[in-house]
């Protein structure tokens, strides 16, 4: 569980690199899997995906919530508007807009990652993230939130889990808007 949840801003910087780790997350990912063309991540390294984050959290506005524990950060949450993980956007994806306006729409934002350090997993963290994150999404002026989180998985420390459970969305008050993908729903919340 976390006592805080906080927008993502420049002087939470070392409590984010503590979270991620050495490693960056998710193999060294550093949360740019959507911000980044699949060409431009496999020329990447760990290395240039922390420094294009932390481009990204220095430039603002805050591109995600933070949640902490005993003032240590325990979890991180990926959102913002669309047009801030342009892949999350891409034709090929589940995650594509139903309307294709809605990819630069300022007030169209999407939750789109996840990372919870290892000893905080399975205490509802998720849940609560999701919660400040509607919150942070409604105060920034966002009229729709969306996700494509993933219907199940064998087994939850799944590194597939990054963009979520369904059933955390589900609770949340999303709805299913469509499944191009099996197990792979877009989900919306209208605010």
């Amino acid at each position: 569980m976390s006592d805080a949840i906080l927008p993502l801003t420049p002087d939470l910087w070392p409590q984010f690199e503590d979270l991620f780790g050495k490693q960056g997350a998710c193999y060294g990912c550093w949360c740019t899997y959507f911000r980044l063309p699949p060409a431009a991540r496999r020329q990447s390294s760990r290395e240039r995906n922390k420094d294009h984050i932390k481009a990204r959290i220095e430039a603002g506005p805050p591109p995600g919530v933070l949640a902490f524990d005993a003032g240590q950060a325990v979890g991180w949450m990926q959102i913002g508007p669309r047009a801030d993980v342009p892949e999350f956007n891409n034709a090929g994806r589940g995650s594509t807009p139903l309307d294709p306006d809605d990819a630069g729409d300022p007030r169209v934002w999407a939750i789109s990652c996840f990372f919870i350090r290892n000893n905080a997993r399975g205490q509802g963290l998720t849940h609560q993230l999701v919660d400040a994150g509607i919150d942070f999404a409604r105060q920034s002026g966002a009229r729709l939130l969306e996700a494509c989180p993933m219907d199940q998985s064998k087994d939850s420390r799944s590194v597939g889990l990054f963009v979520g459970s369904t059933r955390v969305f589900e609770k949340a008050g999303f709805s299913r808007a469509a499944e191009r993908k099996p197990g792979r729903p877009l989900m919306r919340l209208e605010l």
